[in-house]
């Protein structure tokens, strides 16, 4: 086939696809069913509904991925703009394995004292951005606006809440890439549809699970993730674990376990609403667990910066957001709710401020220190997010939940412990066996 008649397969498989998932989407949205469902299915409604907007991104880029691949339509391609974005989407960079090797021969060695620093300063940003963050998120989620005339409104679109985080996220790393000297990007685009895609997954689980469960078991039922995400490393990028650190991501599950037997449900509701709240929160650590590792083995793989990584997650997970919102009109409701509620706008604007800064740190991090010492922080960061809460709405905390939040920091500090312990006996294996 020629180049030109592959181009025009590539722009009819485009155009038809996305025409047509939009349409059912649509048609989908105006339904009845879908447009008035029970308060405890309506996550499962909205849910399909947004997987389906998604789609409209996915299937079609799918489709074209394996279209060029199976024609070699990238081997004797020209130098079109369609080619170029073609290229840019589906091809690492020519040089990649050799940028690779040399970057696997520099090292950045630093000391104990360095990391420790390095660490704590990691710590504090996330926690400071976090804390903030969540606390607004459970004001967004559970608390009703009123305006000037004494109306009173509850907003319920957690798409739209994941989609200005995303915008203002995706315009801070954007700006910080054009502004700075940034080493040439060599990953395909299509690499962070995974992660983007997994990563708006996780935020609309969150989110909707507040509607199902309290803020205090939401969080500290994520603490649990350490794990999955062990098991993740293991399946995506075939880390291997030492002993100590499945025993501290035990002790560590098991410390915030006892601190949530330890509080109250806000939530006492139905047995299917309580069942919806677990759906969802085993939903958003399976997804989050696949994005912490997904993203760390880019980072191995192709040596991009953090920034980088921030900026083209963010991209994708724009799109599949915004023309999700648009096929069901979520930007029209939410827009609505702005203008009814002006309140709601400051909320909004510092939680999005939140999540760009804190993902800035999350990348940072993962980066530097891999995806499971991020989790262990975002554990501490879920203790003290709890913490935070009780002492805001005035949860009692007993017994049992002190020795959890013990058996928290114990974990942390046993991981950090054998973690230098075993790095020192290695050095001193390396220097005998270079001496000798």
């Amino acid at each position: 086939m020629t180049k030109n008649g592959a181009e025009i397969v590539i722009s009819v498989l485009l155009l038809t696809t996305t025409g047509l998932l939009f349409f059912i989407n649509r048609c989908l949205s105006l339904s009845q069913f879908f447009t008035n469902p029970s308060s405890e299915y309506s996550w499962i409604t909205s849910g399909f509904l947004n997987i389906l907007g998604y789609s409209t991104v996915f299937v079609p880029g799918y489709l074209i991925y394996r279209y060029i691949h199976k024609i070699g339509y990238l081997d004797k391609a020209g130098n079109t703009r369609l080619t170029f974005v073609i290229r840019k989407c589906f091809e690492a960079d020519e040089i990649l394995e050799r940028t690779n090797v040399a970057s696997s021969n520099v090292t950045h060695s630093r000391t104990l004292l360095q990391d420790t620093l390095l660490l704590l300063f990691y710590f504090v940003c996330l926690q400071a951005s976090f804390l903030t963050w969540g606390v607004l998120q459970e004001k967004v989620m559970t608390q009703k606006y009123e305006n000037t005339k004494g109306d009173i409104g509850h907003f319920t679109d957690s798409q739209f809440l994941v989609f200005v985080n995303r915008i203002l996220a995706f315009l801070l790393s954007g700006f910080v890439v054009f502004c700075t000297r940034q080493p040439s990007h060599k990953a395909p685009l299509y690499k962070y549809v995974y992660c983007s895609l997994s990563n708006i997954l996780s935020s609309w689980c969150q989110y909707e699970a507040l509607k199902y469960v309290s803020f205090p078991h939401q969080v500290l039922a994520k603490a649990a993730k350490t794990i999955p995400v062990m098991i993740m490393g293991k399946l995506i990028s075939k880390t291997k674990y030492e002993s100590y650190e499945y025993v501290a991501a035990l002790i560590l599950s098991v410390g915030m376990l006892f601190f949530m037997l330890d509080t109250g449900n806000d939530h006492k509701g139905s047995s299917v609403t309580t069942l919806s709240g677990l759906i969802l929160l085993c939903s958003y650590i399976v997804f989050d667990s696949f994005t912490s590792n997904w993203q760390g083995s880019l980072f191995k793989q192709y040596h991009m910066k953090p920034v980088q990584m921030m900026c083209g997650v963010n991209l994708f997970s724009c799109i599949f957001t915004a023309i999700s919102l648009m096929q069901q009109g979520g930007f029209l409701k939410s827009f609505t709710f702005m203008i009814d509620y002006p309140s709601f706008i400051f909320d909004c604007f510092l939680l999005s401020i939140c999540s760009a800064t804190g993902q800035l740190f999350i990348f940072k991090t993962i980066a530097t220190f891999g995806p499971l010492v991020f989790v262990i922080i975002t554990t501490i960061r879920q203790g003290f997010s709890v913490l935070l809460s009780c002492i805001i709405y005035k949860h009692e905390i007993r017994v049992i939940g002190i020795i959890g939040i013990l058996l928290v920091f114990f974990s942390i500090f046993l991981r950090v412990y054998c973690g230098y312990r075993i790095k020192t006996k290695r050095k001193r294996t390396q220097n005998v066996d270079l001496k000798i």
